[in-house]
């Protein structure tokens, strides 16, 4: 790095925690309205291996959305480039859990990052696996190196209760085809796979392959080619951050992920993975302290990809 990324993070994160968090808890996940909302936390892994962290990063939480980026690598390892015809790649302009879109676009959803989009990937992946919520649990212990990773039942459970709008939009895409499964079944395992939980420096060591070509850091195996990590890291940075991907392109300038229980990971290719989380999150469902505390990050190192 440019300059001490230790001495970068400690600023970062000391200038976020003294300001103001606007950001709201996500109440519509009656178990993420729980969550203490004065947690923050920071963790970097480098792919040379060293990392450093402040603050709550050793704390669990529901990394929600982030595990889509998991799920769309497996996804496009098994289909390889004909998973484009079933989900597009494209920036949404609208929120998470529209429906708008996919009536123009005959049940396409735009990105697989997007609620739609995540769930037709799991539609895909519980017709290419014979036990999808198992396999893919399976993937994501390997690459995180965490044997013990597991679903949240508390989690899943709640967001099932009120998941309305995931219903509306499995259903919806059933409509124009673009599901093959029982709505029911791929709506079960798209719940258990936002359920998982992990802490920063979980979060940012398991992202690392996507900073080292598709190769975990621990072990050099390859999880995924280079060409489909490149693609993956476009698609975080155009489409991570849903209507503010743009933003938080302009102001952080790395590939990314949110999710509303106010995880991030962000990466810099050949460099690094950073996770931060603070669970308010700002009008467009990401992490307020969280974009703050990654644009001092970028702004001060120098490091952003452009």
């Amino acid at each position: 790095m440019k300059s001490n990324y230790k001495h970068i993070i400690k600023n970062a994160y000391k200038l976020t925690k003294s300001q103001k968090d606007n950001g709201q808890l996500a109440t519509y996940i009656p178990e993420l309205a729980n969550v203490d909302p004065s947690m923050l936390g920071v963790h970097m892994t480098k792919v040379d291996g060293t990392n450093f962290g402040m603050g709550n990063h050793l704390d669990k939480f529901s990394i929600q959305s982030i595990a889509k980026v998991l799920s769309l690598t497996l996804a496009y390892k098994i289909l390889g480039e004909k998973i484009w015809k079933r989900i597009d790649v494209e920036p949404s302009g609208t929120k998470f859990d529209s429906l708008l879109l996919l009536e123009i676009n005959n049940g396409i959803p735009r990105n697989p990052f997007v609620n739609s989009g995540a769930i037709v990937i799991c539609d895909i992946l519980i017709t290419h696996l014979k036990n999808a919520s198992k396999e893919f649990l399976s993937f994501v212990r390997d690459i995180s190196d965490l044997p013990d990773l597991t679903y949240s039942d508390k989690i899943a459970d709640s967001e099932k209760a009120t998941g309305y709008r995931n219903v509306a939009l499995c259903n919806f895409i059933k409509s124009f085809g673009n599901i093959d499964n029982e709505p029911s079944e791929v709506l079960d395992f798209y719940f258990d796979m936002c359920s998982l939980e992990m802490n920063c420096e979980q979060v940012s060591r398991t992202f690392t392959f996507l900073a080292n070509g598709g190769n975990k850091i621990s072990d050099n195996k390859k999880i995924i080619s280079n060409a489909k990590s490149k693609r993956i890291n476009a698609l975080m940075l155009t489409c991570g951050f849903y209507d503010e991907s743009g933003e938080f392109a302009f102001k952080v300038g790395l590939p990314g992920k949110s999710g509303v229980g106010g995880g991030i990971v962000a990466l810099y290719p050949n460099n690094y993975a950073i996770a931060v989380w603070s669970p308010k999150l700002n009008p467009n469902g990401n992490s307020y302290r969280g974009m703050k505390l990654l644009e001092e990050v970028t702004t001060h190192s120098e490091l952003s990809i452009f």
